[in-house]
């Protein structure tokens, strides 16, 4: 096994043009291939990273998101007296009502105009979030018109850095402070006093729920109670759950729209594949003959061939993944579709990434190669003697 795979890499060198060219193109694929699995990646562990484990959050029946969902203070007020939800030490219950509301602002880069969320917040909200990290400046003083500012939001949006003023509500907010939340969708957001943004947009009521759910507590059974509750008529999920959800219509789309260029290119690396391996067995016929005289049989040709196409494919996709994971953290910014909000993630490769990435280069190494290993394993002992 050790003598065919030595004889297969130095086959490669024999044409290293045709070679080259198929390692290149085998590398693209790969390379399109990866940053779509990227890319979706990104957007999904960005939305899966928002919040916390324990917390669950509550909108109206129907709603999907909470820029559609109003939540009635009255409602409000029955679901805190729910047990299941914990409690701090003096006794008084984690949850929180939160409203949010797009308003229209002009990115940095181009000063093209895009929804960015504002989220209504009180201190409860900054408890049970534990990943939130006040970073630049201060925390809003109640009853001002102060608000802070998420890192990306700030750095792609005009107003929206330290010091800057935003104009929405029929007043000027200051950014006092600059939040990051571990690379979740909170950092998209601007975050202000709760009170003082339903004064500001007319909005008496909340957009959503949020509490921490006790560490004895069964989710499912809370689930089922408070769904079921014809005086609620809320949907009821886990926090990252909930985010997660948001993700999929924009995941499934890029996976959609990459996959299909993949595929056109896949199909284009097999031809650039078969085109070489073909040349291969063309101008090795005389060598093959004499495989075949020294006693090699057909299926070590054949294998000999098909596994030169496959370490071809290999040193391809090695390089389209090499290349990949320069665009690992790269930020992109785009609509979530979910919520028409303006949204900013990262490209994030992964294991399975790279896993997926070698499979789909073996794949292509295999169907490329099998053909012209199988002219090359049929070829006549004499006939490839006597080729010139």
């Amino acid at each position: 096994m050790r003598l065919l795979v030595t004889y297969s890499f130095k086959s490669i060198f024999q044409k290293k043009l045709t070679s080259l060219l198929t390692v290149f193109g085998f590398a693209l694929v790969v390379f399109v291939f990866s940053a779509v699995l990227m890319l979706s990646n990104g957007l999904e562990q960005t939305l899966v990273d928002t919040g916390s484990d324990s917390n669950v959050v509550v909108i109206r029946k129907g709603s999907q998101t909470e820029v559609q969902s109003i939540i009635y203070r009255s409602m409000a007020n029955d679901i805190k007296a729910e047990p299941e939800i914990k409690k701090d030490e003096a006794g008084v219950p984690l949850v929180t009502g939160e409203i949010l509301v797009l308003i229209n602002q002009p990115k940095r880069a181009d000063n093209e105009p895009s929804n960015v969320p504002v989220r209504g917040v009180s201190p409860m909200s900054i408890q049970i979030r534990p990943e939130f990290n006040l970073v630049e400046g201060r925390m809003w003083q109640p009853g001002t018109s102060e608000i802070i500012a998420g890192r990306k939001v700030a750095d792609n949006f005009k107003g929206c850095g330290l010091g800057e003023t935003v104009k929405f509500g029929m007043r000027d907010w200051t950014v006092v402070g600059i939040f990051e939340t571990g690379g979740g969708g909170f950092e998209s957001e601007l975050w202000g006093d709760v009170d003082q943004l339903m004064d500001a947009f007319g909005r008496p009521v909340f957009s959503s729920l949020t509490f921490t759910l006790d560490e004895n507590a069964d989710f499912d059974a809370l689930k089922d109670k408070m769904e079921s509750d014809p005086k609620l008529t809320v949907d009821v999920d886990m926090e990252k759950e909930y985010y997660r959800k948001q993700s999929t219509l924009m995941t499934t789309f890029i996976n959609i729209l990459g996959i299909t260029i993949s595929i056109i290119f896949f199909l284009g690396a097999i031809v650039g594949a078969m085109i070489t391996m073909y040349a291969s067995v063309a101008n090795r016929t005389v060598e093959i003959g004499t495989l075949r005289a020294l006693g090699f049989r057909r299926y070590v040709v054949l294998l000999s061939f098909l596994l030169e196409s496959i370490l071809i494919s290999l040193i391809g996709g090695t390089l389209g993944v090499a290349v990949a994971f320069l665009l690992n953290s790269f930020e992109f910014s785009t609509t979530n579709w979910a919520t028409f909000a303006e949204l900013a993630f990262s490209f994030r490769m992964s294991p399975d990434i790279v896993v997926q990435a070698y499979i789909f280069a073996v794949v292509m190494g295999i169907l490329g190669g099998f053909l012209p290993a199988v002219r090359a394993s049929r070829l006549r002992i004499i006939n490839a003697l006597r080729a010139k």
